[in-house]
């Protein structure tokens, strides 16, 4: 096998996807065990994420989901991809990931995002707006402020626990988040959603203006994106057409469904709008035998310089998703020591 130069570090965001017929509790039980065997292949991090009212995606409340996978691992990283932050007061998530590294310490990550809600109903029953997520930086520095002990929002108000952990803090990069995450000297979690160039763009413009901060003297770059590894590359297409269906179909309905196995979504017959959805989900996203996939990660590090791989794959197939999992553990050389490398 070849040799490629993709990043030490590749990590997993597990956004606990439902399938059809099966039910939530299976979904967020299999993002457990599937943290487990994702530490025994020697991956960095395992992610869970924030949805809500998502109907196909089970995981709405991560900082709980993180502290089961903590209890059933013992050595991989465990966070979330992200905390919403304009869903919840900046006190209320310092307190949490305070609780969170108090139980599993020196394994948490905080990843920070601003997204409020996918519809107009999601975010009257969250109670926030469109507008709210204006207030990220703001709610970005309030948070760290209760971390640091250095407070000055709300005076005399600490989060116990939490004010003095060091719990690393992530920004997920929309809009002016790559700005943010330099301003803030915070890792930048980024993905490629309008193309490469404007990637390289926010990624060079964060290391332009990044400030070194008492956590981290130089950027740190996380490059997100779908990653299928198969025997063939149809195996591996196969394993991403379920998410790529359902994320066509909540832009075509307004409703994320339950995810479909690949057979009964290309059996299906799509209307104009929901093929060209379907198309554009799976554009950009990485997939096929090992070699392919190591060399088209070794491109988009060498795109982005990139330090970190963080990989989603929202596949019905158990078994298939942590083959590709096995795979890509081999291709990339995660858990293999570097002298034997």
């Amino acid at each position: 096998m070849q040799d490629y130069e993709t990043p030490s570090r590749i990590s997993v965001l597990d956004r606990s996807p439902a399938a059809e017929g099966g039910t939530h509790a299976s979904a967020l039980r299999r993002t457990v065990s599937t943290a487990a065997e994702l530490e025994s292949l020697g991956y960095h991090r395992v992610w869970v994420s924030e949805h809500h009212s998502v109907p196909g995606i089970a995981g709405s409340a991560p900082t709980v989901l993180a502290a089961a996978i903590g209890a059933a691992t013992s050595t991989i990283r465990i966070g979330t991809g992200g905390v919403m932050l304009p869903n919840h007061r900046p006190l209320v998530v310092a307190e949490q990931f305070g609780v969170l590294e108090s139980l599993f310490p020196g394994r948490v990550d905080m990843g920070l995002g601003r997204s409020v809600g996918f519809t107009g109903g999601v975010r009257r029953a969250l109670g926030h707006g469109k507008d709210d997520a204006e207030e990220f930086a703001d709610q970005v520095r309030e948070l760290l402020g209760y971390l640091s002990g250095d407070q000055r929002v709300h005076p005399g108000v600490h989060a116990f626990p939490g004010e003095g952990l060091r719990i690393p803090a992530f920004v997920l990069a929309t809009g002016a988040g790559a700005d943010l995450a330099a301003e803030l000297g915070l890792p930048l979690v980024i993905a490629a959603v309008r193309g490469e160039q404007a990637l390289a763009d926010a990624v060079g413009r964060y290391r332009e203006r990044f400030r070194p901060s008492a956590g981290l003297p130089a950027p740190y770059v996380v490059l997100s994106t779908a990653v299928a590894v198969g025997e063939t590359a149809d195996d591996a297409w196969r394993l991403l057409v379920p998410e790529a269906w359902s994320s066509a179909y909540s832009r075509t309905h307004g409703v994320f469904p339950p995810l479909k196995p690949a057979g009964d979504v290309l059996a299906s017959t799509m209307t104009d709008a929901e093929r060209r959805r379907f198309d554009q989900a799976l554009g950009g996203q990485v997939f096929g035998t090992a070699d392919q996939v190591g060399t088209e990660l070794a491109r988009r590090t060498a795109l982005t310089g990139a330090d970190e791989i963080l990989v989603t794959t929202g596949a019905v197939d158990r078994d298939a998703l942590l083959d590709s999992y096995r795979r890509l553990a081999v291709v990339t050389g995660i858990g293999v020591p570097a002298a034997a490398r």
